[in-house]
């Protein structure tokens, strides 16, 4: 899946803060660009790194440029958090996840549980039991193993407290791990060091019936897609 035209601009980066800006250097100037990640990017900001951004034409944008992925001098890291939805739902169309192939309806934020939070997928077929499918980005490794979260999510913890009540309910229910980037041993698991909680709370969610699902990305400033299935150890 070709999801960059034109492709990518590449350049360097200098610094990224205040969570949504980053300043680069592209063609020779200075720009500040957008950068679509809440979390804290550890081990993916790096002065003096490689850097990906897109461009936008949109006239009301403060910003011209997104920053896409980053290069560690290894692989390139993809950090807008807002790619990965696309890229599953191209993905569940493709049934590149045999776990959730079979399904004939595949919807986006649809409201669920009790404070009407939004699933990022409902997949449905008639006589089959509904399937919530949660996504989360992973661009976090450490020792070669890839992780989630980088930093306490409360937010997170939430999520699984809510999958964790559907299959009591009858339903499927899935907390799929995108991992963004090509490097790693293969293995995915909850990083215990930034947030113990949400560590625990998965092990709990998957004892209670939640699927945990790890697949990792092949991805350039040409092509960004979800390729293989990881181990997952919990």
């Amino acid at each position: 899946m070709t999801l960059f035209n034109p492709p990518l601009a590449t350049g360097t980066l200098i610094k990224r803060y205040k969570r949504f800006l980053a300043d680069i250097v592209l063609d020779g100037e200075e720009m500040t660009v957008h950068c679509p990640n809440t979390g804290p990017m550890t081990g993916c900001a790096e002065p003096g790194w490689t850097v990906a951004v897109s461009r936008s034409d949109n006239p009301k944008r403060k910003l011209s440029h997104t920053l896409e992925m980053v290069h560690n001098g290894e692989t390139w890291i993809g950090v807008n958090t807002h790619r990965a939805n696309a890229l599953v739902e191209e993905a569940l169309n493709k049934g590149v996840f045999s776990e959730l192939t079979g399904y004939d309806s595949v919807r986006r934020e649809v409201p669920y549980g009790a404070e009407k939070s939004r699933v990022d997928f409902l997949l449905q077929h008639e006589g089959r039991s509904d399937c919530y499918v949660e996504v989360k980005s992973v661009t976090l490794m450490e020792s070669g193993v890839h992780q989630f979260p980088d930093t306490v999510t409360t937010r997170g913890q939430k999520h699984l407290r809510e999958l964790m009540a559907l299959p009591t309910q009858g339903h499927r229910s899935v907390i799929l791990y995108i991992i963004e980037r090509e490097d790693g041993n293969g293995t995915f698991e909850p990083a215990k060091k930034y947030d113990p909680v949400y560590a625990e709370l998965l092990k709990e969610a998957q004892n209670a019936g939640v699927e945990v699902l790890a697949y990792q990305c092949v991805i350039s400033p040409e092509e960004w897609l979800v390729a293989s299935q990881v181990q997952v150890n919990l």
